[in-house]
């Protein structure tokens, strides 16, 4: 009779289990709980696919100006374009005036070139610009809703946990704070998923105005360039010139 009662009490010493947890307030929570926590996580791995994927692409975009230089040094546009990456979106752009340009003379009514090259051009440009905007109003909805989201799941939380201290007839602090402690993790959950989509937001849209100022410039220099044939062109960096060599010492001159 001893042994067993041995048995049965426990080591002394050992360490309490901790019944409360994230799982725990999972399984607590129910189908709920698991729909909310479901749903953050769809939210924090939409945001960082689009925040790489768009970093990448406008990365890419950045690079591809740094090719504009020998773009505007090449004898006319036709021959600036062969010079850029099949796939630049300034390429693009300037193909889209060069095409405007042939289709101008194909037209039957009087439409003033300037406004038929302005208006490709800006065609192209607001293209690209709308490509990279995609995917930030997802960012946007993330970091509006996403706490309101973990509300939502805490709010079901303690209505559960008070439910079932009101059913035990107990409201000591054991029974209080565990139940209501687990709760509160589904804010922080929304808190977790809310900050890095406004901060990812805010990020790529301040890169977005970068390229689009850059498009902007490459769009009206490439318009200025057709409409004058060729006769304008922006200023481009010029190349380093090489050191000169350092000037030899004077030879003196001889004494009478």
């Amino acid at each position: 009779m001893v042994l067993e009662i041995l048995e049965a009490a426990p080591a002394a010493g050992a360490a309490p289990q901790n019944k409360f947890g994230f799982f725990e307030a999972l399984n607590q929570g129910g189908f709920i709980s698991y729909t909310v926590a479901g749903l953050l996580f769809i939210m924090l791995a939409g945001s960082l696919f689009i925040l790489f994927t768009k970093w990448i692409e406008q990365g890419k975009i950045m690079k591809q100006s740094g090719q504009l230089g020998n773009f505007w040094r090449a004898a006319s546009i036709r021959e600036g374009v062969a010079k850029l990456e099949k796939d630049s979106a300034f390429r693009d752009v300037a193909e889209a005036g060069l095409k405007a340009e042939e289709t101008h003379g194909m037209m039957t009514d009087a439409m003033d070139a300037h406004d038929w090259v302005h208006g490709s051009l800006a065609r192209a440009e607001g293209s690209i610009n709308s490509y990279l905007a995609k995917g930030l109003p997802f960012l946007a909805t993330v970091g509006a809703t996403a706490p309101f989201v973990g509300l939502f799941g805490t709010v079901v939380g303690i209505y559960r946990a008070l439910i079932a201290i009101g059913i035990a007839g107990s409201a000591s602090i054991d029974k209080v704070a565990g139940p209501v402690g687990e709760a509160l993790i589904m804010t922080a959950m929304g808190l977790l998923v809310a900050v890095p989509a406004v901060l990812a937001y805010n990020y790529l849209q301040g890169r977005n105005k970068a390229i689009a100022e850059v498009l902007s410039k490459f769009s009206v220099d490439v318009q200025a360039n057709i409409n004058s044939k060729g006769a304008i062109k922006p200023a481009t960096p010029a190349p380093a010139a090489a050191k000169a060599a350092p000037a030899k010492p004077a030879a003196p001159a001889p004494k009478p």
